[in-house]
């Protein structure tokens, strides 16, 4: 006896089986999405000193890492005078890129706006989310395992590349958030059109039955 297909959300057999293509379609459409608009309106809209001293508004961890848009200090620093007055340093992909501050550069102050801004592009990306589950997945009952899916992912890469796990709510409220946004919008435009087109299908089968009764009258009276 075959095996019945559960709606428990799996994402190691959702990425082993042909869906994979579909997930990692939807991973880079996200991401390429939060590429479009963070970079731009953190340049117009952050503190530019702080942001440059990050690596600037194309810094990947600016996607890529939570603790940027919880607003919590990625830079390490050597504790215990005021303001960071020892050595400090901050690092991008992997490369130093500031060390050290004078009164003219980064204080160490943390730009709270830069937090909002990231939030605001990830759920401009789960609204874009949105119509790619509706062009790519189509069909209701998965659109939940893909969303879930793509946060999973994004939990465990964000996890990786900042060596910590997310412990901010204002992160977690931000993730749930968007996702309950994404979920709830794909599904109910994706249910609509299915009764759409079984409405269509329905007529059309009703109009060719139709057809055949009158073709079998006719031909009884000939």
């Amino acid at each position: 006896m075959a095996p019945q297909p559960t709606s428990n959300w799996d994402p190691v057999l959702l990425i082993s089986q042909e869906s994979r293509n579909a997930i990692v379609s939807m991973q880079t459409l996200h991401y390429l999405t939060l590429c479009i608009f963070t970079p731009p309106l953190l340049s117009f809209f952050a503190e530019s000193t702080s942001l440059t001293y990050e690596g600037g508004a194309s810094n990947v961890g600016m996607v890529m890492d939570w603790r940027e848009m919880a607003g919590r200090p990625t830079v390490r620093g050597m504790h215990g005078g005021e303001r960071w007055s020892s050595i400090t340093w901050a690092w991008s992909e992997g490369k130093k890129v500031g060390f050290g501050w004078r009164e003219d550069q980064w204080d160490g102050q943390i730009d709270p706006m830069r937090g909002w801004i990231i939030a605001f592009c990830w759920m401009v990306a789960c609204s874009a989310d949105i119509y790619y589950l509706y062009t790519l997945i189509r069909r209701p009952r998965l659109i939940l395992d893909f969303a879930l899916t793509l946060v999973f992912n994004h939990l465990v890469l964000t996890t990786y590349y900042s060596a910590s796990i997310p412990t901010s709510l204002f992160f977690w409220l931000v993730l749930i958030g968007g996702s309950i946004l994404t979920v709830i919008i794909a599904e109910q435009l994706c249910v609509k059109r299915e009764m759409s087109e079984g409405l269509k299908v329905s007529v059309q089968a009703d109009e060719e039955e139709i057809e055949e009764m009158e073709l079998g009258a006719l031909s009884r009276r000939d």
